[in-house]
């Protein structure tokens, strides 16, 4: 339930929406398989489960590719430029003052969608945890017709370990969409694009504090 100290803005574009549930689903997809693939246990059958993990890492390429041009056509990529504003103040709300009901110390707006902690996350994320995966995942793909230029045991070991740290992010992040002014209002806004913040008579942008219609 909105209460009277919040409102809904429309936040996150439909085309955000789409490629957040895809990747979402994919990277889970790909864990499984990727487990099967290693014997950690037996669902689909190993060569199955090596056919979907490479389509799925493919098709998984290709639309990244897809992002990373809308980003910078857009001009989102800005959203995603690492700052030290309150960077502390939101390492201190997550670790201390959220579990004594305090405010969150960033307001969310159409111009600064992710708070400071978020953009270090993301960043981190899409410009090195993700390409060094599908490099290598690729090269894991081409070993044969490269004729051995990698040693596949480098490869492999930094592709499952670049897994798991992905893993432990979907794990955090689910954790993370629960803390939001209900239980289910980070999740509602990723479906609908509406995102609840903290009522006012125009938002502030928390990098520019220049005050902006949503």
């Amino acid at each position: 339930m909105i209460d009277q100290k919040t409102i809904k803005i429309y936040l996150y574009t439909r085309f955000e929406r789409i490629w957040h549930w895809f990747q979402a689903i994919v990277i889970v997809i790909l864990i499984l398989t990727g487990l099967e693939i290693h014997g950690t246990y037996s669902l689909l059958g190993f060569q199955t489960a090596v056919k979907l993990h490479n389509y799925l890492g493919l098709t998984w390429l290709t639309l990244f590719a897809f992002f990373i041009f809308w980003l910078l056509t857009t001009g989102e990529w800005r959203q995603y430029i690492p700052t030290t504003k309150k960077l502390f103040l939101v390492i201190r709300y997550y670790a201390w003052d959220i579990f004594k009901g305090g405010p969150h110390p960033v307001q969310k707006s159409t111009h600064a969608k992710h708070n400071p902690l978020q953009r270090l996350a993301y960043l981190g994320i899409s410009a090195m945890l993700l390409p060094v995966q599908m490099v290598t995942g690729l090269l894991y793909y081409l070993y044969n017709d490269l004729q051995g230029l990698f040693p596949l045991s480098i490869l492999a070991g930094i592709h499952t370990l670049i897994a798991f740290f992905l893993l432990n992010f979907l794990i955090i992040h689910l954790y993370m969409i629960t803390t939001g002014h209900s239980v289910l209002g980070h999740i509602a806004g990723m479906i609908t694009g509406w995102e609840e913040v903290y009522k006012t008579t125009a938002i502030e942008d928390w990098e520019t504090k220049a005050i902006r219609k949503n």
